[in-house]
């Protein structure tokens, strides 16, 4: 009979590691993965469909649009008490063509997602409830990015499973002085974002960036 400890460790740490589980070559029950193709070479995500459920449905919705496509990583956080550490972020910045509607916010309380190492969770410029197409993945700890009684945090969603290298080389890239010195002077592209999981299942609304780029063509 295994000891009483050694079961709560198990258990607390498939609660506070819920992505050790997750493989980038197959399906795991209750995640969905999503492969980047970016500049810098490829980035697969585990999103936890069970505890944040509308969260991750958003995000596949800007997937299987093809709303991510040719869209880029831009910002790049680096702290400076340690080094090597901090966050980038992607999405539609302030593309109006490609935004869909904002979605409710799920917060670390509700999900229990932490923001660890490698954690997948969605940007915002206002207030908890105005997500919407923009995201960032953590690269160390961050737990100021959670939920506290002072503070709403953020809606984290899913991991990093395969491609953590090109997440860092990704942080290592220069940038300006705009956002705070967090814009990135030559940003990633992501030629395209698509599901590995699942049956994808487009929104049909519509998609007028493409329709620009045929005219330029």
């Amino acid at each position: 009979m295994r000891s009483p400890h050694l079961l709560l460790a198990a258990i607390v740490a498939l609660t506070v590691f819920p992505a050790a589980a997750q493989r980038a070559d197959r399906p795991t029950p209750g995640w969905v993965r999503v492969r980047f193709e970016t500049a810098d070479g490829p980035i697969v995500l585990a999103l936890d469909r069970r505890h944040a459920p509308l969260t991750t449905a958003n995000f596949l919705r800007y997937v299987d649009d093809g709303r991510f496509d040719g869209v880029s990583f831009y910002r790049t956080a680096r702290s400076r008490k340690a080094p090597g550490t901090g966050f980038i972020q992607s999405g539609i910045r302030t593309d109006a063509r490609r935004f869909l509607d904002t979605i409710p916010h799920e917060s670390t309380k509700q999900t229990g997602i932490r923001h660890l190492d490698m954690t997948v969770s969605m940007a915002r410029k206002g207030p908890p409830g105005s997500a919407n197409g923009n995201f960032f993945i953590t690269v160390g700890p961050a737990a100021y990015m959670d939920w506290s009684a002072r503070d709403p945090g953020y809606a984290a969603f899913g991991r990093v499973v395969a491609g953590q290298k090109t997440v860092k080389r990704i942080l290592a890239e220069p940038t300006g002085q705009q956002m705070n010195g967090t814009l990135m002077l030559r940003p990633v592209i992501v030629t395209r974002a698509v599901r590995l999981d699942g049956k994808p299942a487009p929104t049909g609304r519509p998609r007028p960036w493409l329709l620009e780029h045929r005219r330029d063509g």
